[in-house]
Formats: C-alpha cells, structure tokens, sequence
C-alpha cells in the first residue's frame, strides 16, 4: 500500500497536508452532533461533551475504577503499565475485553452513534485503556499525533479514527489535564528516529520515537494556541487522530483518571506497519478482535445491576 503519510524515515521532520477528510458524513437534523458541535470538530479536532452521563452511570464507572486499581487476578499481566519511576499504575490496555462495564461503556450508543458520523462508517475497538494519573506521582504524556503511531507502528492506513476520553473525576486545570493544539489535526508532522524493536515495551511508559520536534511543536503552538479543556467526572473528551496532544505531570494531591476508547472505521483496517519490523501486540492495535460494534442503549447502571 501506498504511504501517504511517511514518518521515521528522513534525518528531517516535514509538515505534510492531511489527504483526509476531518468529518466523514454530512451534518443533518438526526445527527447526534448538532450543528454548531459538527462545524467545532471539524475546525479544531476535538469537542467536549459534558452531561453525557448520570450521577448513577459516573459511580458505577467510578467503582469499577478503584476496583481495577487494584489489579484483580483476572487481570492481564502484558496489559499492564507502571509509571517508570514510581511504579505506579499508570494505564490498562484492553480494558474494554478485561471488564464488562467498560465494554459495555465502548458499545455505549451515546459514544457509538458518535463516532460512527464522525467516521462515516461502522467502527471497532482499535484501543482501549484505563488511565490513572495519580496524586503527586502521575507523569507527564509528551506531545504527539496518536495517528504518527498507530501509522508507523500499527499499520493505520489513514486519518479514520477518533479517540474518546470519559472523565472518571473531575478534571481541573492544575491536576494535568489533557491539552490540545485546535487546528493542529489538519496537519501531520513527520518525526526522525528509526522505530527500535518493541518500541511499544518503552513507549507506554514514557515515548522518545514518534514525538515531533520542539521547533515544529513551537510553530504549532504559536499558530493554534494550546487548549486544556476541564469538566466534572463523566465528561467526554473527543478528539482526531491526528490532534496534537499531550498533558503535564500531576503534583497535585487531586488524581486524575479516564476511560479511553479509540473507535476506528471498519474500512480503515490495519496493514503491516509503514515504519517497524512488526506489528504492536494486540492488546495496543487491534488486529483479530475488530467485531463491529452494535450501540446498546440504555444506562450503564443497568450493566452493574444485571451482575
């Protein structure tokens, strides 16, 4: 397959157009999107939605979170990330196959409907993660274009994908929010570096390869500006492959932690990677478990009550 969007291959980073459209359907009076949302996507690569969810829904989220804090058995070990220094719990990957509340979140048809006109196709699962940004300890996530990874790494042919943030506590502005540069998904930055082998076995723990350069960051920044959306507990954060994003470290005693979906279109299926030997594990880039997902209605509680 043709590489439309080479990275990791010139001493050089480049700036290349995206060849992708932002929003793949057209806005209509049934879109799950109003207008004014639909029109925000496209211009700045990610909205915030907020009120998503019920007080019920946002505890029993809130529940099973502080109970895969603790790491049942039931938990896949690989799946597992730690902060590099601390040892802390920093993420679980595919979370969405390890706990039925969170699949039940990732067929949620609130989410579903979402992504599916974003997208403008049927969607699956490509990643999922809990993350935890604990109190005093949680390191940073260094700027990066989700899709210069999925690309190089897993094989990601184009600029079909969105990720979705469900706040599990409230978000402020101190405690290391999620920032992103408006505008930047309309451009793809190139990074230098030859992927190393199991690149992945490092970079969930603190990325150096796939993260672009300060000078093209700083251009970046100076002409979007940085946004740090902030909301209470069951706000969702939308956002582009291709956004430009990333967050500070928490010093503060306030942690922060969410539910993390990557839907991508079924028409956007994952080839070998354009810039490593082999492909990321399953459990980073779904290549076997891409079963269509059917929207479930209805409130999440009901998942925990029928346990």
């Amino acid at each position: 397959m043709t590489d439309l969007y080479p990275s990791r291959v010139a001493d050089q980073p480049t700036w290349l157009e995206r060849k992708d459209p932002v929003v793949h359907s057209p806005w209509h009076s049934e879109s799950p999107l109003s207008q004014a949302q639909h029109e925000a996507f496209e211009r700045d690569g990610f909205l915030v939605l907020q009120n998503v969810f019920e007080e019920d829904e946002i505890a029993a989220l809130q529940a099973e979170m502080n109970r895969l804090r603790g790491m049942p058995p039931t938990l896949d070990a690989e799946t597992i990330v730690a902060e590099p220094a601390s040892g802390a719990l920093r993420s679980i990957f595919a979370i969405h196959r390890q706990s039925a509340l969170i699949g039940r979140l990732a067929s949620d048809e609130r989410l579903v409907s979402i992504a599916k006109h974003i997208l403008g196709d049927e969607v699956y699962i490509h990643q999922s993660r809990l993350n935890y940004k604990p109190g005093f300890d949680g390191k940073e996530f260094y700027w990066h274009s989700d899709f210069e990874t999925w690309h190089t790494e897993d094989g990601m042919p184009r600029m079909r994908a969105i990720s979705m943030s469900v706040q599990l506590v409230d978000n402020f502005e101190f405690n290391g929010p999620l920032m992103l540069m408006p505008g930047s998904h309309k451009t793809y930055v190139t990074c230098v570096g030859e992927t190393p082998e199991d690149h992945y076995k490092q970079s969930l723990r603190k990325q150096e390869y796939g993260v672009p350069d300060r000078e093209s960051l700083a251009k970046l920044a100076e002409q979007h500006g940085i946004a740090a959306p902030t909301g209470p507990a069951g706000s969702v954060v939308i956002f582009d492959c291709n956004t430009m994003h990333g967050s500070n470290g928490n010093i503060t005693p306030y942690p922060r932690a969410n539910a993390f979906m990557v839907y991508n279109a079924e028409s956007n299926a994952l080839q070998a990677p354009f810039a490593a030997q082999t492909p990321r594990p399953e459990f980073i880039g779904a290549r076997e478990h891409t079963e269509r997902l059917v929207p479930v209605r209805g409130s999440l509680a009901e998942q925990v009550r029928a346990a």
